[in-house]
């Protein structure tokens, strides 16, 4: 395969290509020829490291983490500023490399145990544990709010959908990234507000685990406030009371670790990982540990642990992003690494070797070199308190009873920085991450494998269960909307944090954009225009009151069967004169006209009539339908409406429903002539009243005539068969529509159902108008 053109800039600012070599070049090496010379060709002058930035990210995506990692190292040798947010696509590849290598499925498929309520209903969709101060995200799906306010993920377990940034990454700091969407950035800003309903089901229902939460997240605080020691004897004194809380452990080990006691941190780290081998945030929180500890290896294999469990795990992924910068950097190749910060032993055997294949393809245990495969001579595990001493080893921190896969995990960093030459060499060892202990199974998980010992496959749940709820606790009017005082029918949630049905929450939005309850603002929930359904609250509705619900829907149905009758009650918009075939825009900002419009869109029948005001009646009797093409909607709730006529009609009954007029109507047609003759008669008459309309609109000015062809569109043309519609042609109503007579006029002509007389009305007005022109 040839290598791509590579272009040369000259002194002059001019370009020129130089092909590279068609043989023994790959396509990844810059400039052809071989690997490392290839990058240093290309990067001969300063300016080139841009493209060398490019080149790094073009082949992480397409999976070549070798020449990924020769690009961005040339890049940051030649003055590419070192930002780890930079190195995001090279993140994505080591950890699909991972993946590919210990057999592991896509981290977008939840892992078992992972599913939607694998605790309970009431459990949370990130961390997997009760859901405790519930915050419904856009997207409808329901976190914790202890999740949202760390950033353990970037997006949505189930939709992928972005999560709203923690209040201080929705700033717009430099550096920060893209900025979040207007809605998500609200949420953040109002501190994740707990969702009412929800929070309300979770106290009634789970008393004794809401409190337990709540001393949770009195141990989180004192965390994020530096409070270690008290959070410890906290954390120690709650897992008494409940031993088997896994959440308190977590606790304790962050506890531990801001301590500096990382030996105790990594032992409760290491229990959670036996009951849970696929929680991701566990282990990137034993990576944190080693990597306070300064084992930096080991720390980072954890953290492509964690991402290849859980590829939105953000927190890991922007450590993986510093640790690679730090690696790639120049003055880290340049001065070298200490032993101590990438390996936890000086290796008995030090074998370098290059850039090696394994990077891209999987080696098995037979194909590793007996330096790889050497067992690990003892070390003592007293415990570690204060700073470490980088020269003791890793495993007097990783001495607890654990997964076989952290054995492999500490195994695989043991090879020191030799040489600057060799940076490379212990780049790939680092990230290649061998692991001869792993079993793959035909279903793609793994066994993990422990002094001849397997472990189970399945995941463990959490102590603390969230099972069927007592039915005297059950209450229908827990699910009440507090508008209609209804069963709630597709609820949606505002970031303020209270619940109502769509089509109530929407109806009041029409006429401010604040919330019905609280009055805080949704302008950027409005402007947002999703109104995701809760899906929690729909789950909750569905399985504990099956029989409210189908009522429920029954009544909706029938509503929406009566709002979509388009002879009965159509809906009626009280402004202008509307043709059959003639575009007419509009601009709906009243509540009542918002509600019909969006009535027509929800019903499916994407139809209303038009008619003019009439003085005595409130609007005329006679009109047009209107078939809505498309909508646009402004920030504030007000919409552009594209509409174009249909069917013209007579009012037999009128009425009022919702503050919009509404009424009973018949479809008029015209009346087909039947004898030769006459039809011979109305050809000539057609063509007569054509031609003459022609005449007039090209003897129009510039001006006025490309304002009509702006707004109206070109004329139709001439129609062979005069009957083939039950409207008549289509260039009668569009010149009708661009005449500037009378709307009364303009009525009688609507309502004819004799195209004759249609054409003899058009004839006298075109006579009218040419003798002005004439003048």
């Amino acid at each position: 395969m040839s290598s791509p053109a590579v272009a040369r800039s000259s002194a002059a600012g001019s370009r020129e290509t130089a092909p590279g070599p068609r043989s023994r070049g790959r396509f990844w090496e810059v400039g052809g020829g071989g690997g490392g010379d290839g990058l240093e060709r290309a990067a001969a002058e300063p300016e080139r490291w841009e493209l060398l930035l490019r080149r790094g990210e073009l082949l992480a995506l397409g999976g070549h983490l070798k020449g990924a990692l020769e690009a961005y190292a040339a890049a940051l040798r030649r003055g590419a500023p070192a930002r780890p947010e930079c190195l995001g696509t090279l993140v994505d590849c080591l950890v699909l490399n991972y993946r590919l290598r210990h057999g592991l499925r896509c981290s977008a498929t939840p892992a078992a145990g992972a599913e939607p309520g694998a605790g309970g209903l009431l459990s949370c969709l990130g961390c997997r544990g009760f859901l405790s101060e519930p915050v419904t995200v856009p997207c409808g799906h329901s976190y914790c709010r202890r999740c949202l306010r760390r950033e353990l993920r970037a997006r949505c377990r189930l939709c992928r959908d972005r999560l709203p940034p923690a209040p201080a990454a929705a700033t717009d700091a430099p550096g920060a990234g893209p900025r979040p969407p207007p809605l998500a950035a609200a949420i953040a800003a109002s501190d994740f507000r707990t969702s009412v309903v929800l929070n309300h089901l979770a106290e009634k229902w789970f008393p004794g685990q809401r409190e337990r939460a709540r001393a949770a997240g009195r141990l989180g605080e004192l965390l994020c406030q530096g409070r270690y020691r008290e959070a410890l004897a906290a954390a120690c004194e709650a897992l008494r009371a409940e031993p088997s809380d896994l959440t308190l452990k977590i606790y304790r080990a962050e506890s531990y670790a801001g301590l500096q006691e990382f030996k105790a941190a990594i032992e409760d780290l290491n229990a959670i990982l036996c009951q849970l081998p696929n929680w991701p945030e566990v282990y990137f929180r034993k990576g944190k540990v080693l990597h306070d500890a300064g084992f930096f290896g080991d720390a980072l294999q954890l953290f492509l642990q964690c991402l290849a469990l859980d590829e939105d795990f953000a927190p890991a992924k922007l450590e993986v992003e510093k640790i690679l910068c730090d690696l790639l950097s120049p003055e880290n190749l340049k001065e070298g690494l200490k032993d101590s910060s990438w390996g936890p032993l000086p290796c008995i055997k030090n074998k370098p070797f290059g850039f090696p294949s394994v990077m891209e393809e999987p080696l098995s245990a037979s194909e590793l070199s007996p330096e790889q495969s050497e067992e690990i001579p003892q070390v003592t595990s007293e415990p570690v308190k204060g700073s470490l001493n980088h020269a003791r080893s890793a495993q007097a921190v990783n001495s607890t009873e654990m997964p076989a896969r952290e054995d492999c995990l500490k195994r695989v960093s043991l090879e020191p920085f030799l040489s600057v030459q060799e940076k490379g060499a212990l780049l790939k060892r680092k990230l290649s991450l061998l692991d001869q202990d792993v079993i793959v199974n035909e279903d793609g998980r793994n066994k993990l494998k422990k002094q001849g010992v397997e472990t189970p496959n399945e995941v463990c749940t959490f102590s603390l269960t969230y099972g069927d709820i007592p039915e005297e606790l059950i209450d229908v009017s827990d699910f009440e909307c507090s508008l209609c005082m209804r069963l709630f029918f597709e609820p949606v949630t505002t970031p303020c944090g209270h619940s109502f049905c769509k089509n109530c929450l929407e109806r009041c939005l029409d006429h401010t954009p604040y919330c019905p309850l609280c009055k805080e603002s949704l302008k950027e929930y409005l402007a947002d225009r999703r109104y995701c359904v809760t899906q929690l609250l729909e789950e909750l509705m569905v399985k504990y009151l099956p029989d409210e619900l189908s009522e429920r829907k029954k009544i909706y149905d029938e509503e929406t069967a009566e709002l979509s009758h388009l002879t009965k009650n159509v809906p009626i918009f009280v402004c202008t004169m509307a043709y059959p075939t003639v575009p007419c825009p509009l601009h709906v900002f009243e509540p009542r006209y918002r509600l019909m419009i969006r009535r027509s869109i929800q019903t499916g029948t994407k139809q209303f009539g038009m008619c003019v005001s009439d003085t005595q009646n409130s609007f005329a009797d006679y009109g047009c339908m209107l078939q809505i093409r498309n909508v646009h909607f402004l920030p504030d709730g007000r919409s552009v409406v594209d509409t174009v006529g249909g069917k013209r009609f007579r009012v037999l009954k009128r009425g009022m429903k919702d503050g919009y007029c509404t009424a009973d109507i018949e479809y008029l047609e015209d009346v087909k002539v039947e004898k030769e003759d006459e039809i011979e008669n109305l050809r000539q008459l057609h063509d007569l009243v054509y031609s003459q309309a022609c005449s007039w609109f090209q003897n129009l000015r510039d001006r006025f005539r490309s304002q009509i062809l702006q707004h109206f569109g070109s004329m139709p043309g001439r129609e062979e068969n005069l009957q083939a519609t039950p409207n008549g042609p289509a260039w009668c109503w569009w010149l009708l529509a661009v005449l500037p007579v009378d709307p009364r006029y303009q009525l009688s002509v609507l309502s004819m159902k004799s195209l004759k007389e249609r054409l003899t009305k058009i004839q006298h007005i075109l006579t009218y108008f040419s003798r002005d022109q004439s003048k």
